[in-house]
């Protein structure tokens, strides 16, 4: 994948002098982690929705996503599995681009991701806001692996690696926090933030 030239964003967890947080191991590898089969991409009907608390909903076909303004962030990924993997670039819309065009409610305080086999993971909007959060399909000059979220990943680097959701569909903006598919109880009651240097890994 030839990438263009675009806005380069280093993520601040980078300078960090430490940069393993707690009970972490550093690997140079990627391991695949993720529940169920791996989805299968049909480009054609592939859409992109935002609702809840918006006035008026959006939505985009991966034509028009890609589209979009594009960015590349190099950034590290920390899983609550522990490991630590340094150095990613990751090519793709940042989040805050892909809300130019929707008007959040004042109410709007927090996001469920909603993505393929219907999982989701929950976030502050603060956190979803942030300057190096992206909505990737390239990683270190590739496209993504399928097992790794393409055609579409959410990218969140200051917290754990649950929360950069693989195979986005879609975005609800809500008024309350609620517990996304692994924050539930029922699936492994991960917290309900997820910041690795403070070791939240379960509720």
């Amino acid at each position: 994948m030839n990438l263009p030239q675009c806005p380069q964003i280093v993520s601040p967890d980078v300078h960090r002098e430490n940069r393993i947080p707690p009970r972490q191991v550093l690997t140079h590898k990627w391991p695949v982690l993720h529940a169920g089969p791996t989805p299968t991409f049909d480009r054609v009907h592939w859409s992109f929705h935002v609702w809840g608390e918006v006035e008026a909903r959006w939505q985009a076909t991966y034509d028009e996503f890609i589209a979009l303004p594009k960015v590349d962030v190099h950034a590290d990924m920390h899983c609550v599995t522990r490991w630590s993997k340094l150095d990613n670039r990751w090519h793709g819309v940042s989040t805050r681009e892909v809300m130019k065009p929707v008007k959040l409610l004042p109410s709007a305080k927090f996001v469920m991701v909603h993505c393929e086999h219907g999982f989701t993971t929950n976030l502050p909007l603060a956190d979803f806001l942030g300057e190096d959060c992206v909505f990737a399909w390239g990683h270190n000059g590739q496209d993504l692996e399928p097992d790794h979220g393409w055609p579409l990943r959410l990218v969140v680097p200051k917290l754990y690696a649950w929360k950069s959701a693989k195979w986005v569909r879609g975005l609800e903006f809500l008024e309350t926090d609620q517990a996304g598919f692994w924050e539930s109880w029922e699936h492994g009651g991960y917290h309900m933030r997820g910041d690795p240097w403070n070791e939240e890994r379960f509720r």
